[in-house]
């Protein structure tokens, strides 16, 4: 009979082939992540290194990938040439307030939809959702015509009142989140006297925390970053946002001038800045937020 507690050469080799074969996983593992972050992250570097790059550069065949120099004056030629501070305050002006109605009104909606019991709820609940399907595209001259009779053209509104309205994606995310709170709470502070409101500030919103952070984050960015609309309500150019102010540096080749592609990327790097600080600094809260919306549905 063979010593039970005797380690036989099987095993052994079994056990070495098995830390083998887990090494070599985890080395293609990271061989896929360094292409993967190498193709998603190589536009972005070759922006940076275009930016410092002089006019005569850009159009070199074969691409030349590093500057001869660091043109470290691209960017003070931004905003030197453009009113960029101008459009940066405008920016911030249209973001921060929308960023503000949002919060307010999509968390009042979603606290409706989650906390009231009330006739037709969960048919006006999915005519809300519902409306994520509909195409920005449809309402973009109904909204033109309203905002043109408001009188509201070539000024912020059209761009900042919507947003206290709610939006059907963040109503969806808050709504998800505030049923995964339990009502015991909500009943606790009715006994103690508390109001509809009081408990909405005083018991939910302090665990309301990563959900908010995660609507901050969207609405940010997509205010921060809008196009469409502020080229289509806003005229005079006191009033561009950075997006539009980035197309002062998109000369055609017809007009003759040294290219405008290093200034481009300049300014397009400093724009970009702000939203990647803001994901840095709160991505532990949207990753959150995005996992613990969809625990209850």
């Amino acid at each position: 009979m063979q010593d039970s507690n005797v380690i036989q050469p099987n095993t052994l080799r079994g056990g070495s082939h098995y830390r083998t074969q887990h090494l070599i996983n985890r080395v293609l593992l990271y061989l896929a992540v360094a292409i993967g972050l190498f193709v998603f992250m190589g536009p972005f570097i070759w922006s940076v290194l275009s930016s410092f790059k002089g006019p005569a550069e850009i159009y070199l065949f074969p691409p030349k990938v590093f500057p001869s120099e660091l043109r470290w004056q691209n960017y003070a030629h931004v905003w030197e040439t453009i009113p960029f501070a101008l459009f940066y305050w405008n920016t911030i002006v249209i973001t921060v307030l929308s960023l503000l109605g949002t919060l307010i009104s999509s968390t009042l909606v979603a606290y409706g939809f989650a906390r009231f019991e009330f006739r037709g709820r969960n048919i006006l609940f999915m005519v809300v959702i519902a409306t994520l399907i509909l195409p920005d595209e449809v309402t973009l001259i109904p909204r033109f015509i309203l905002f043109r009779e408001l009188k509201w053209l070539d000024t912020f509104l059209p761009l900042i009142v919507p947003n206290f309205f709610g939006a059907a994606f963040f109503i969806f995310l808050l709504r998800q989140f505030f049923m995964t709170i339990p009502r015991e709470l909500d009943e606790a502070a009715e006994i103690d006297g508390a109001g509809v409101l009081r408990t909405l500030w005083s018991i939910l919103l302090p665990s309301l925390g990563p959900a908010l952070a995660t609507v901050a984050i969207f609405s940010f960015l997509f205010n921060w970053s809008s196009f469409i609309d502020p080229l289509i309500y806003l005229r005079s150019t006191e009033n561009y946002t950075l997006s539009l102010g980035l197309r002062f540096f998109q000369q055609a080749p017809e007009t003759g001038g040294d290219p405008q592609e290093p200034f481009l990327m300049a300014a397009s790097l400093m724009v970009t800045l702000p939203p990647i600080l803001l994901f840095i600094f709160a991505q532990r809260y949207f990753v959150r937020g995005v996992v613990l919306s969809g625990i209850k549905g």
